[in-house]
């Protein structure tokens, strides 16, 4: 099985559970729970996410010394969600808007990275919420899931 497909797998088996729940810190604490980063699902997804960036099939556009890429886009067997995986490395990305929503597994590279504060695992903001997505601490891989693909980046 290629590592995209296995990829596409592992979140579709991840949507297919957490499908209709709102994007908030209870299914922030269920994810983490459930699905923390020793898991076997986290551990596919990981693994999938390391093979393909390691093939060049991931995070093969660069701006602004982040490396990124939309994997999937929203559709039926993501249960609606977009697929995106960020390579960053002490840097603050653009600020932008969940309209959504927005889950994001921390992958991080290095020990002591941190994505907005948090360490390895799930991070889960609410429809409205916006940040400015900042890794510091070293180097960190996330997966993001947005609902239909939405997110607006800020003129700022």
């Amino acid at each position: 099985m290629s590592c995209l497909s296995a990829l596409h797998q592992a979140v579709a088996e991840l949507t297919s559970a957490i499908s209709g729940q709102p994007l908030d810190e209870a299914l922030q604490s269920r994810l983490n729970s459930e699905y923390g980063v020793d898991s076997p699902l986290v551990r596919r997804i990981r693994a999938a996410c390391d093979q393909g960036v390691a093939e060049g099939l991931l995070c093969q556009r660069e701006a602004g010394g982040i490396r990124y890429g939309r994997v999937f886009k929203p559709e039926p067997e993501l249960q609606g969600f977009s697929v995106d995986v960020v390579d960053m490395q002490e840097i603050a990305g653009p600020h932008h808007e969940h309209p959504s929503g927005e889950i994001d597994l921390v992958m991080p590279l290095d020990p002591q990275a941190r994505f907005d504060g948090q360490a390895a695992g799930w991070v889960v903001y609410g429809p409205g919420s916006a940040h400015r997505p900042t890794v510091r601490g070293g180097r960190a891989r996330i997966l993001y899931l947005l609902p239909q693909g939405l997110i607006e980046f800020s003129r700022a």
